[in-house]
């Protein structure tokens, strides 16, 4: 559901295009449940309609990985897990911070992916001094105040925004100012950042209103004519 902007150029590291960096965690989602399940190899067809892709696009997005597979036998689950991991960064320790601790920023703070992927919530900040110290998933929450102390301690590059709209920029300003170079943001509102620094959006609101509008798609050849009165688009 992430979308959003990259300011970096359209290839990073060894020349990987940012459609196949957008499609490894996909891979790796469908690599780690087979894992799970101690299945050794699999298909590039079988793992293709794992991850929603198809087979073609698989096998080049992973020759730019160097993995071919063996015919007749497909990928090793195993090292498919261990190289894509590694091209994403996650076999290292990622420190983040998250901006912003209401009902979103709780719930993500609670969300028990970040460790198992390599990312650890380094703390909880927020502008509500009667928040400051109150415990979410174990972490103490702390005041604004204290981010660039923060961000600087824990060597933190990734920050997650989850303010309302109108605090996100200065947020984000402060961020990048202490060091901060890629941004997950969860506000509604889009983010204006130098250039080297990354920012993905997510927007729940914009993903619903995209599926509304293929639900009404399908369902157009029921729904009824309107009035001739009526004009069938009403005008912005």
């Amino acid at each position: 559901m992430a979308t959003g902007r990259s300011h970096r150029p359209a290839t990073r590291g060894r020349g990987i295009p940012e459609a196949t960096v957008a499609r490894l965690p996909l891979y790796l989602r469908a690599l780690t449940a087979l894992s799970e399940r101690s299945v050794p190899t699999v298909s590039s067809e079988e793992l293709a309609a794992a991850a929603g892709v198809n087979s073609a696009k698989l096998r080049k997005d992973f020759s730019y990985l160097g993995s071919y597979g063996t015919r007749g036998v497909g990928y090793d689950v195993e090292y498919l897990v261990y190289q894509i991991s590694r091209e994403l960064g996650l076999t290292q320790d990622w420190p983040v911070v998250i901006v912003g601790i209401g009902n979103l920023g709780a719930a993500l703070a609670n969300y028990g992916g970040f460790a198992s992927r390599g990312f650890r919530v380094a703390a909880l900040l927020d502008a509500d001094t009667a928040l400051a110290g109150r415990l979410v998933a174990g972490l103490p929450v702390r005041h604004i105040d204290e981010l660039e102390t923060i961000v600087a301690d824990n060597q933190v590059s990734i920050g997650v925004i989850a303010t309302p709209a109108g605090a996100a920029q200065e947020v984000t300003d402060r961020l990048v100012a202490a060091g901060v170079t890629s941004i997950l943001n969860f506000a509604p509102t889009v983010l204006s950042v130098p250039d080297g620094v990354d920012v993905r959006k997510v927007d729940l609101s914009i993903e619903l209103q995209i599926l509304a509008f293929h639900e009404q798609r399908k369902a157009g050849d029921d729904r009824p004519e309107p009035d001739g009165d009526v004009p069938a688009v009403m005008p912005a």
